[in-house]
Formats: C-alpha cells, sequence, structure tokens
C-alpha cells in the first residue's frame, strides 16, 4: 500500500519546508518515504511542488499523480487539479468545487504563530487526513527547533495541533500505509555522494555553485568540521577544476562538482588531469540543454560529453548511481579508481536523484578511508615510468624523489620533450590503464525474471522508475525485467552481452532525445538496435509512463 502527497504553491510559500518536515517526520516513524521535487528557477512566484510517497514497501521512484493534493496558491489548484488520482482528495485555503478548504495561514495565526508557520499548520492537516497521531509530528519539531528555543517549538507544535484539528473536521477515506520498521534516517542523492566521499577521506571539496549540484556542495559545506574538510566556493568553474588538479598533485584526496555549463568550462581542466595523470573527481548533475536550458530539471543529455569531455585522448571511468544507496556505493568506488589508476573520474548525476530523498541507513565509514596509492620514492624515482599497466609509481612533494609534471608531453621523469619516440611510450602507457579499468567495470544489474522476453534497459537515475515498471508490467501478466547500468563507460562488456542475449525485444530508457546510451552500446558491440523510450522536457519518468510505453 502507497499513498502519494503533493504540497503546491509558489516559491516563497514554503512548500519546501513542509515537505521536508513531512519526510522526515514520516520517516523517523518508520514508513517507507520517497520524496521528489519539481521547482522553477525563480525565488519568488512560479508553480512548485513537493512529492512525498508513503508507503509499506520499499519505493524507488515517484508518482505521477497525487492522491492528497496541498494546493497553497490558485494556480497549484487549477493545474494540478488533473493530476490528483481517483479518489483522491484536494486541499486549498478557499476550498469549493470539489476541494476541502483550510487556510493554514489564518489557522497559524489563530495558533498564536505567524503565516510563516502555514507550513506548519499543512504538516499537521496531512497528519491528520491519513490517520496519523499528530504528535509523531510535534515530536519531531520539537527536535528540529530544539536550536531556536522553547518559544519557537511552542508556537511550531500549535500550528501543528491547530492543523490536526482542522484536517480531522473532514472524512476522507484515505488509507496510510502502517509503519513498518524502515530505516528511520533519510537521504537525499546529493546528501548520499557527499557522505560516501567523506567516508572515504576526501579532504578538499571545491565549487563553484551551479543547480543541480549545489545539493552536494551545501552539504560538504555542512560537515566539513566534523570531518576535517576544506570546502572553498571557487571564483568559476575553472578555478574549482584547476584547484582539485592541485590538490590531487599534492596527495589529497580532492573532488569538484558542477552541472552542465559549468562542465563545459572545466573540461581543459580535465585534460590537464588526464596529462598530469592525478585522481580528480567530477561529479557533474545534469539538467536540460543545451546553454542555460532548464537549470532546475532532470535530463541525462551530458552521457557523450561525459565521455568525450577534454582534448586529445586519455583514460576516464564514468560512473552513473540509479538509486541514492548507488550514491553512497558508486561515489567510494569511483574515487578508489581514480586513484588507483590516477586518472580523471566523472559521476553523472542529475536534477531528479541529486534532489530524490528515501530512507537509507548509510554505513559508518567502516570501510575507511580509500588508498591514495602514494608510496614513498628514493633518488631513482620516475614520476611517468612506462609500465605493463600503465600505472606509474606515484609519490608526493616533499620526499626524497623529486616530483616533476606539467602539461606538455614529458619523458619518465617528467621533463619537457618533443621527442616523438618518447611521446608514443607515454601515450601507449597512459591508455593501457584502460584495460584495468574495464577489467575492473561494474556489470549491469538485472531486475526480474532471468527469461523474460522483454528487457528495459536503464542507467543512472532511471532505475527506480524503470524497476517499478517492470513491476507493474508482470503484474499485469507481461514478462519483462531490467538491465541497469551504474557504470557506463568503460562498459562491461561480456556481462552485458551475457544478460541482453536470446531477449525478443529489447527497450532502452533514458532521459535525451537522440539516444545516446542506445548508440554506446551498440558501439561496444553488446547489442544492435534497441527500441527507444525518451523523455527530454525535463521531467523525470514515471512507472506508469514507461509501462503505458511498453504496452502501447
Amino acid at each position: 500500500m502507497d499513498i502519494n502527497v503533493r504540497i503546491a504553491g509558489e516559491a516563497g510559500q514554503g512548500v519546501q519546508s513542509a515537505g521536508a518536515l513531512l519526510v522526515g517526520a514520516l520517516g523517523r516513524m518508520g514508513l517507507n518515504v520517497l520524496s521528489t521535487k519539481s521547482y522553477m528557477s525563480r525565488i519568488r512566484g512560479g508553480l512548485n511542488w513537493f512529492d512525498i510517497r508513503i508507503s509499506d514497501r520499499e519505493l524507488f521512484a515517484g508518482a505521477r499523480k497525487a492522491d492528497l493534493l496541498i494546493a497553497l496558491s490558485d494556480d497549484a489548484l487549477e493545474i494540478l487539479r488533473s493530476e490528483v488520482a481517483e479518489g483522491g482528495v484536494i486541499v486549498s485555503s478557499g476550498g469549493g468545487d470539489g476541494a476541502l478548504g483550510i487556510d493554514f495561514g489564518s489557522a497559524a495565526a489563530e495558533a498564536g504563530g505567524t503565516k510563516i508557520m502555514a507550513n506548519t499548520v499543512a504538516g499537521g492537516a496531512v497528519f491528520a487526513l491519513l490517520g496519523y497521531d499528530v504528535e509523531r509530528l510535534c515530536e519531531y519539531l520539537a527536535t528540529q527547533f530544539a536550536g531556536k528555543g522553547k518559544e519557537a517549538i511552542e508556537r511550531n507544535v500549535a500550528c501543528a495541533r491547530k492543523g490536526a484539528e482542522l484536517g480531522g473536521a473532514h472524512t476522507v477515506g484515505l488509507q496510510a500505509p502502517s509503519p513498518n520498521g524502515a530505516p528511520p534516517t533519510l537521504f537525499s542523492g546529493a546528501e548520499a555522494i557527499g557522505l560516501s566521499a567523506c567516508h572515504a577521506g576526501l579532504k578538499f571539496a571545491t565549487a563553484y555553485p551551479m543547480t543541480p549540484s549545489t545539493a552536494t556542495f551545501t552539504y560538504l559545506a555542512g560537515v566539513a568540521d566534523k570531518f576535517g574538510l576544506v570546502v572553498e566556493q571557487a571564483e568559476d568553474e575553472i578555478a574549482a577544476m584547476n584547484m582539485v588538479c592541485g590538490a590531487a598533485y599534492a596527495g589529497v584526496i580532492a573532488m569538484t562538482m558542477t552541472s552542465g555549463g559549468g562542465f563545459a568550462l572545466m573540461v581543459e581542466g580535465v585534460s590537464l588531469g588526464g596529462m598530469m595523470e592525478l585522481p580528480v573527481v567530477i561529479v557533474l548533475a545534469q539538467r536540460p540543454g543545451p546553454a542555460t536550458g532548464l537549470p532546475t530539471r532532470t535530463a541525462q543529455q551530458d552521457l557523450r560529453f561525459a565521455i568525450h569531455g577534454g582534448h586529445g585522448e586519455f583514460p576516464r571511468a564514468v560512473y552513473a548511481p540509479g538509486t541514492v544507496e548507488q550514491c553512497y556505493s558508486v561515489t567510494y568506488r569511483a574515487l578508489q579508481t581514480a586513484h588507483t589508476y590516477q586518472s580523471p573520474v566523472i559521476i553523472l548525476t542529475d536534477q531528479y536523484l541529486q534532489d530524490m530523498e528515501k530512507n537509507f541507513a548509510p554505513p559508518d565509514g567502516e570501510a575507511g578511508p580509500i588508498d591514495r596509492c602514494v608510496a614513498p620514492a628514493g633518488a631513482d624515482y620516475e614520476r611517468y615510468a612506462v609500465t605493463e599497466s600503465g600505472v606509474s609509481p606515484r609519490t608526493v612533494p616533499g620526499g626524497e624523489g623529486f616530483v616533476v609534471c606539467d602539461s606538455d608531453e614529458h619523458t619518465e621523469d617528467g621533463h619537457i620533450t618533443e621527442d616523438l619516440e618518447a611521446r608514443v611510450r607515454q601515450q601507449d602507457k597512459r591508455m593501457r590503464k584502460l584495460r584495468g579499468i574495464t577489467a575492473e567495470a561494474i556489470p549491469p544489474e538485472l531486475y526480474g525474471p532471468e527469461d523474460a522476453d522483454t528487457l528495459l534497459v536503464a542507467w543512472g537515475s532511471t532505475y527506480g522508475p524503470v524497476r517499478e515498471a517492470v513491476d507493474l508490467l508482470n503484474a499485469g501478466g507481461g514478462a519483462a525485467a531490467m538491465l541497469h547500468f551504474a557504470q557506463v563507460y568503460p562498459l562491461n562488456v561480456e556481462a552485458a552481452r551475457g544478460a541482453i542475449v536470446g531477449r525478443k525485444r529489447l527497450i532502452c530508457v533514458e532521459g535525451n532525445q537522440t539516444g545516446q546510451f542506445a548508440s554506446l552500446l551498440r558501439e561496444a558491440g553488446v547489442c544492435g538496435e534497441l527500441e527507444p523510450i525518451a523523455r527530454y522536457d525535463g521531467m523525470p519518468f514515471t512507472a506508469e509512463e514507461i509501462a503505458a510505453e511498453v504496452n502501447s
């Protein structure tokens, strides 16, 4: 059983605050919760909404329709009314025309608060309409406002109880899930990436803020003291990338994050990392382009850009986690890969996954920091010694060995050269790293019947919607499975071929118009043509939409 609550209104009306309040309180009760956000690129006005999906089982994706719509503005009521499920409930300030009327702002004032506490009233109303004890919400409020004093707690608690009183006056017939012991902690994809990096030993993070990558940067800034991080807001993305190169050269585990046009500015620095053989890691949070595009919406349009960004040829790995759990595990792996192979690594995410929150109990960092693969060097040390694996010995400045590096082609001891034979030796050495990176590539994950005739191929954040679409299709009598890739370059070709062979129908689901991943699979010789299911309007896929496309 699950139910989807949608709080909608203008930017500045407390939509995000009300949503965050409900997510935290419901999650602490042991309910499975998954939240998603839709917001416009403006500080005030527009139409934003915050979905909180609640269930007695684990959730993987957002829902298309709302079972309970809390409309804080006229636009929210008018535009989203059609997206309410059959039998759903609408609550608005004015009421009427099938909507229940609760004036959240006036109710907050009546309860002794201010109109800014209307979101707390809305939270209390939601609790009552779903049949949950509002005192559980009040307990959560007490923890959230503990640092703001007794009066702030009392006023917010009064507003929550007022909302519950008003909501409880209506009989709506909504059946809400019961708690089932889900982890009480919730993380977004952005937070899981940041926490994993900290557990991996991250010591330097820098970025120029750019939606939606800013969420990870903000998280790291918030935990900097706890984990001993240096967090630097650079003047632009060029500086951020070059700072990471410098930190990596000095032996520090370092990372930067950006989106779209920011990565465009970084690519010269990415190429620098390839020549200097530095373990630089970039979180690339995709959004629709070209240019500024839709800065607060979601997309999977930068796959080719991530693989080929940067002049010249050099090895790299590109990861694309699909869940909050994968955001944690893949980030750790990405940092280790960068240091093992002394190469740039990119983590592809997007607005949908960055902002999506769900129950997640992260490890306590028991794996410890990654191996930086730094060793002491003697007087005969050669930074770019030619090796069979392509990985040269790495030390940091300050020891007995003479550490030299530059952006030009170089000899084994790091000095600039235009000797063409030396050039070929160094280029061949660098590219040999791809053999090791490929051998360790994450195999794709198969979900669903192993012998299903229909296989839905997914990568990155489409994991959840495609997984739930598979469940819908199989519940309807179909035979479908999902093959999800959390590493998109280089591919584990053998594992991919083994999972695809013998299928009668191959469908690739991705958030771009040109089928970038499908073409990558064809280039790698994994398969031939795949049917496309594409979405590129800036909104995320839903399971219902995918299942309908498969059956059409």
